[in-house]
Parts: structure tokens; C-alpha cells; sequence
């Protein structure tokens, strides 16, 4: 009995391994894209606002030629928000010739998605490259699951977020993911759900003190990143103020 819970075990490990290969390998196939030359790859890895003025044209006619529909791609509505409306450029071949060079769908590394889907659906970005960060310490959080029963919590942030020990994970260091924002190094925390978000925090308080506007506790203030940005806060969890300060907290 000993021997086959072993088994079992090294099993799971096992597969997990190999979803972890096959999950990197294919990403990584996605963002080289090694049939480009470097020139053409270098291209492929910059944000251009012309670019997406092209698309948001495309998108507010492919809106107005369809009824009030929007060219995106079916997500499950449990997936984050600023994910959650992927642009569909199959959908959008007669307004532009071809999706954007740096674009996920063309070679590049960033994903195009509509915000503000319902008053105004508004094109914005985000790097694909966070998600390969985040799933592989996804997939070594899982491995670590297969023999812990609890995950290897460092810190309470709040009653939402916590940090994760990830020395336990493998990790010499704590993984960081660059803000499309400051470009500074943000870390990563896991949520209530089991699932890791990045940690904008850094970002989002920055942005606040600039701003003279004030926010109510219980609102979801991750807007303010996106409004005078080309960039989505992808792999977010919500913030909000505490009560009586302009201090970030991890919403309820």
C-alpha cells in the first residue's frame, strides 16, 4: 500500500513535470517566434500607439457595422477582468489587413483586449510574458501541493493576499515580474482563490499621488493604471483606499 501511494506520488509528479515542459516549450515557441529575423523580433517586443489606434478604428467599426457587438474572443467569465476580452482578429479581417507585429496573435508579445466593454470599448495591452512568468510559478506551486498539504505561506499582506515562501519553491530568490508601468520589479502574491496575481501596489500608489481626484473605500481603483496607459493591470487582484488615508489595500 506504501509503495503504490509512492507510486502514485511520483506519478503525480511526474505529469506535472511534463505539462510544465510542454506548457514552457510552447510559450516559448509563441514568443520567439524564431522564423522572424532579429530586426523584425525587436519590432515585435514595442508597444506603438499607432498600432493601437489602428485596431481601436477597426474595433468601433466592426462595433458599428454589428449592431453594438464587439470582435472578441469567448472567455469564461471567472477569468480576470483585464483579460477576459482577448480582440479577435479573425473576426476583424475586413477592417485590417492583419493583426498588429506585435501583437500575440501575430508573433509579438503583447495581447490586445477591450476594457470598458460596455460604455466605451476601449483597445489596451498586455504582455504575454507575465503569463509565463506566473504559470511557472504556478506550475511549482502546484508540484510543491502534491506532497504539502498547505502552500508555503511567508506572509499575511491582508485577509486577501499573501507571500509566499518560494525559497520552498526553488526559487533562490523571489520572482518579480517588470511593471509595464515604472518598469520596476513587482512581486507576486497568491489570493484567497489559490491563484497568483501580481502585486501592483508599487504602481497604483504612485499613480494615486499624482492624482488629485479622491476614491471611495470599496472602490476598485485598478482603473486609474489603464486610463493613461497603453497597458491592462494583467494578473490583478482589486485594490481599494483604506478608510480615511489614500493608502492601497488589497480589496475584500
Amino acid at each position: 500500500m506504501v509503495k503504490y501511494r509512492t507510486g502514485r506520488k511520483i506519478a503525480g509528479r511526474l505529469l506535472l513535470f511534463l505539462k510544465a515542459a510542454a506548457a514552457s516549450f510552447f510559450i516559448l515557441s509563441l514568443l520567439t517566434g524564431c522564423m522572424y529575423p532579429e530586426k523584425e523580433m525587436a519590432k515585435n517586443q514595442v508597444p506603438y500607439k499607432d498600432q493601437i489606434q489602428s485596431v481601436q478604428s477597426a474595433v468601433n467599426q466592426f462595433k458599428q457595422d454589428n449592431g453594438g457587438i464587439l470582435p472578441i474572443k469567448t472567455r469564461d467569465a471567472s477569468t480576470p477582468y483585464y483579460q477576459r476580452y482577448p480582440v479577435d482578429f479573425g473576426r476583424l479581417k475586413p477592417y485590417i489587413a492583419e493583426p498588429p507585429g506585435n501583437s500575440f496573435d501575430n508573433g509579438g508579445v503583447f495581447q490586445y483586449v477591450i476594457i470598458n466593454e460596455e460604455k466605451d470599448p476601449t483597445v489596451k495591452l498586455f504582455d504575454v510574458r507575465m503569463a509565463d512568468k506566473v504559470q511557472d510559478i504556478s506550475i511549482r506551486l502546484d508540484m510543491y501541493l502534491q506532497s504539502h498539504k498547505y502552500p508555503p505561506v511567508k506572509e499575511v499582506l491582508n485577509y486577501n493576499a499573501y507571500i509566499l515562501d518560494y525559497k520552498k519553491l526553488g526559487y533562490k530568490k523571489a520572482p518579480t515580474v517588470l511593471s509595464p508601468y515604472t518598469q520596476k520589479e513587482l512581486q507576486v502574491v497568491m489570493g484567497n482563490d489559490g491563484k497568483l496575481y501580481v502585486d501592483y501596489t508599487p504602481d497604483l500608489q504612485e499613480a494615486l499621488n499624482k492624482r488629485k481626484e479622491s476614491f471611495k473605500p470599496g472602490e476598485d481603483i485598478r482603473g486609474i493604471l489603464a486610463k493613461e496607459s497603453m497597458f491592462v493591470p494583467a494578473f490583478s487582484l482589486p485594490y481599494t483606499i483604506e478608510k480615511g488615508t489614500r493608502k492601497i489595500i488589497f480589496m475584500k
